[in-house]
């Protein structure tokens, strides 16, 4: 972080400040305090970050930020008092920011989000981006109004790119993010289902979705997957402001224009082999080229193309993202694929949607073409209101497509998967309401040679089972 004074985070928030003192970092959570550290009291749905003043500044914080509510304060270090600090978060964030300039030929900044692949595409934007500059990018979950004040407060002089992941549960919230993180292109991944129990319906999603161009400038770029049927009939009459739209798609049957395209995809035991075709939009890039890329799936070519869109924009060279994306590994749980005493485990616990599910169950059916025994192991999605139940039936289906040879369940709703899967052929079900019970009959029916996919919300804790499993594996491979 570059250095700031506690004058300038009160010139930022809408503050008053005490002392001058200089700032090194900004925290919220007094246990990552360090020397030169400003402390924010955040107030948040369980805990009160007031509370942990006098820790924090015990711990060595340089100067803290409390609300008005809060000004009587007594600590021993500079005090800044603002309106609100959650809202003095977001604002000190847009500031700093901002002192890293605005414009792609200055300090290039890309958002993205979606229903579905937001975290994925992010990493292969990023491997595009840092192939040619010193990108920072969103890290971990850090896509809401507390984690992307947080990445952007980790910029430091050597950055020279940005790539912000914005997640949401609400209308309104993207719209924050990106009046913040204040982007230059923005990429919109697809509109599905996620969250529908708080939006209603998916053109309330899509609305909320494309809350996203407001933080971009005039002429800013929109990425969009064409081939979704909520994002196929986006134009630039929809918006107020000029901005210029980038369409990429597989299909095409949604959108004919389509300004970066797929195809001859071909799915190998070591990754997806297919070619990207580039339009005169981007007359640096125009031509076809072979892209090969180290993971599975129709979904991750449409991720692939994402961000060779925005590397085209960028006008990064094609044979340097192609390069780029060989380079590309799944982040966190997110279908991270391991072999232990032969046998292949794909987690995909981070969060699920019938979408998302669709995706794994084809990656499962590649991965499962030279094994044994293809075993899926299928918790509750959540959030998904009306739709629940239509949703985990989908997800039956989507089971006996990929040629499940042994599905397990856990949870209530996931049951209507496992009678779905039953009703179509699978013929190996079982589902269970107790983790420990799942963990152990999946335990005793493993074989070498077997694939095993893991997927649920991420309320559902299926980690709980992989570690488990591997727990078990191990003792094979000593």
């Amino acid at each position: 972080m570059r250095k700031l004074t506690t004058e300038e985070v009160a010139l930022a928030t809408g503050g008053t400040f005490d002392i001058l003192e200089d700032i090194t970092s900004v925290v919220i959570d007094n246990r990552e305090v360090e020397k030169g550290s400003l402390f924010v009291a955040i107030k948040g749905e369980r805990l009160d970050g007031h509370k942990f003043v006098e820790s924090a500044v015990l711990a060595g914080a340089s100067a803290v930020m409390v609300d008005k509510d809060h000004a009587d304060i007594v600590v021993s270090v500079p005090k800044i008092v603002v309106e609100d600090t959650r809202k003095a978060f977001l604002d000190l964030a847009k500031a700093y920011r901002l002192g890293f300039g605005r414009g792609i030929s200055e300090f290039p900044v890309v958002a993205l989000t979606g229903s579905v692949g937001k975290t994925t595409t992010k990493e292969m934007i990023w491997c595009v981006l840092n192939s040619t500059y010193n990108t920072h990018k969103t890290y971990m979950n850090w896509n809401n109004d507390i984690g992307l004040p947080k990445v952007l407060l980790g910029l430091s002089s050597e950055h020279e790119a940005l790539v912000l992941e914005m997640g949401m549960d609400h209308k309104g919230e993207i719209s924050t993010l990106t009046n913040v993180g204040l982007p230059d292109i923005a990429v919109i991944t697809n509109v599905g289902v996620s969250h529908i129990e708080n939006l209603g319906s998916r053109d309330a999603i899509k609305a909320a979705k494309l809350e996203i161009v407001e933080g971009l400038p005039e002429n800013g770029s929109l990425i969009i997957n064409a081939d979704n049927d909520k994002l196929s009939t986006v134009s630039e009459d929809d918006f107020e402001k000029a901005i210029k739209i980038i369409r990429y798609g597989i299909k095409g049957d949604l959108c004919a224009n389509l300004d970066i395209y797929a195809s001859d995809i071909e799915f190998k035991e070591d990754g997806t082999v297919f070619k990207i075709h580039v339009t005169e939009k981007f007359p640096q890039n125009k031509g076809t080229y072979e892209v090969k890329l180290p993971t599975t799936g129709e979904h991750n070519v449409y991720n692939a193309m994402a961000a060779f869109s925005v590397g085209s924009v960028l006008e990064i060279p094609a044979e340097k993202i192609v390069a780029a994306l060989l380079c590309y590994r799944p982040a966190g749980m997110r279908e991270k694929i391991k072999t232990v005493s032969d046998v292949t485990v794909i987690e995909d616990c981070y969060n699920a949607s019938p979408d998302s599910v669709k995706a794994l169950c084809e990656t499962l059916k590649i991965k499962g073409e030279n094994r044994k025994r293809k075993i899926a192991v299928f918790g509750d999605m959540l959030e998904l209101g009306d739709f629940s139940d239509e949703a985990h039936t989908l997800c039956g289906k989507y089971m006996s497509d990929a040629g499940v040879d042994l599905l397990m369940t856990y949870g209530e709703k996931s049951k209507i998967t496992a009678e779905t899967a039953r009703e179509n052929g699978v013929l190996r079900v079982f589902d269970f309401d107790n983790k420990d019970e799942l963990s152990d009959k999946l335990i005793s029916i493993i074989k070498p040679g077997d694939v095993i996919a893991f997927k649920a919300s991420r309320g559902m804790k299926l980690e709980d089972v992989i570690e488990k499993v591997y727990k078990e594996l191990e003792k094979g491979d000593k």
